[in-house]
C-alpha cells in the first residue's frame, strides 16, 4: 500500500483512538476539555503515531498493540506544542493556520491543556489492554525519558537559552536531538516495544533510523522557515530568523543544510537494509521528510 493511503489509514486509525480517550474525560471543566480536543484535532500530520505503527510493520506487530502508544506519543507532541506556543515561550499565534491554545481560549487554560495531555499519555499506556505489564513498564520509561529533562523538555530549555547566542553545528545537533529527535526515536522505540521478540539488533537499527529521521525533519523545518510561505506552513514564516535562532541554513547555508539532510535519509536507509518489504514504509516516510512542503 503506498505511503499516502497508509498514512490515511493510521491517521484515522489514531484519531479514532485519541477521541475515545478523550470521551473518557468529558466529565471535566468543559472549556478544558474543549482546548483539549481543539490541541490534538487542528490538523496534525501524526508523524509519530505513525512511526509507532510503521515500525511495527516493519516487525510484524498487530496494529492494535500499537494504538495506545500511538496516542501517547501524539498526546505528549501536542501538549508540547501547546506550551511551546504560550508567550513566556515562543509567542506564537498561529498554529497549523489556527489560532494557538492560549489565543483561542486563554493563557491559564492553555497551560493546564498542556497538562492535561501529558497525563493523559501516560494514562493511556498504562490502561493498554493488548499489553502485558512486562512491555508497558519499559514503554513508560522511554516516553517519560523522551519527554523529560533528559528528552524534550530539556531540549526546548537548550532552545531558549541559546535564542540570540552563537552555536556550533554539535551544539545545534545537542539541542535539537533532545528537542524533536527524542519524541521521534522514542515513537520507534514505542512500536518495537510493542513485541517482547523483537530482537535487539532491530531495535538498535530502528533506533538508528529513528536518530537519523529525527535530525532529517529538524534540518527540513529550518529550510521550511525560510523557503516556503506562512499559509503554506501554518504558522507564521521566518519565525526562527525573527527570534534570531541558530538554524542549519544559518550555520551551513540553504544548499548546506540540504546536503546534509539527504545525507541523514541516506544513513536512514542504511540502518533498514537488513529489513526486508515490510520496511519500505519506512523507507518512503524517510523520503517524505526531506522531500515535504510543510
Amino acid at each position: 500500500m503506498p505511503l499516502k493511503q497508509l498514512t490515511q489509514q493510521y491517521q484515522q486509525r489514531v484519531d479514532q483512538a485519541l477521541e475515545q480517550l478523550l470521551n473518557n474525560t468529558s466529565n471535566i471543566a468543559d472549556e478544558l476539555h474543549q482546548a483539549m480536543h481543539y490541541s490534538l484535532f487542528n490538523g496534525g500530520k501524526r508523524v509519530r503515531p505513525l512511526l509507532v505503527y510503521l515500525t511495527g510493520m516493519a516487525l510484524n506487530i498487530a496494529a492494535e498493540k500499537q494504538d495506545a502508544p500511538a496516542c501517547a506519543i501524539e498526546l505528549i507532541h501536542c501538549y508540547s506544542l501547546v506550551h511551546d506556543d504560550m508567550p513566556a515561550m515562543d509567542d506564537d499565534d498561529l498554529r497549523r493556520g489556527q489560532p494557538t491554545c492560549h489565543k483561542q481560549f486563554s493563557e491559564a487554560t492553555a497551560l493546564l491543556t498542556g497538562d492535561a495531555l501529558q497525563t493523559l499519555a501516560f494514562t493511556a499506556l498504562s490502561q493498554n489492554p493488548h499489553l502485558d505489564d512486562s512491555l508497558i513498564v519499559p514503554m513508560i520509561r522511554v516516553l517519560a525519558h523522551a519527554s523529560g529533562a533528559a528528552g524534550m523538555a530539556g531540549g526546548q530549555a537548550l532552545d531558549l537559552s541559546a535564542t540570540g547566542k552563537n552555536l556550533s553545528l554539535q551544539q545545534l545537533k545537542i539541542m535539537h536531538e533532545h528537542k524533536t529527535g527524542a519524541l521521534i526515536r522514542a515513537s520507534v522505540q514505542l512500536g518495537a516495544l510493542c513485541s517482547a521478540n523483537t530482537r535487539s539488533a532491530d531495535f538498535e537499527a530502528l533506533d538508528h533510523y529513528a536518530e537519523n529521521i529525527g535530525l532529517s525533519f529538524q534540518i527540513k523545518d529550518d529550510i521550511l522557515d525560510i523557503e516556503a510561505d506562512t499559509q503554506t506552513l501554518g504558522k507564521q514564516q521566518g519565525a526562527d530568523i525573527n527570534l534570531n535562532k541558530a538554524t542549519y541554513p544559518s550555520l551551513l547555508g540553504l544548499d548546506g543544510a540540504k546536503k546534509m539532510a539527504r545525507e541523514c535519509h541516506h544513513n536512514a536507509l542504511d540502518s533498514l537494509s537488513h529489513f526486508d518489504q515490510h520496511a519500505d514504509p519506512l523507507r518512503c516516510l524517510s523520503e517524505y521528510i526531506i522531500t515535504r512542503d510543510h
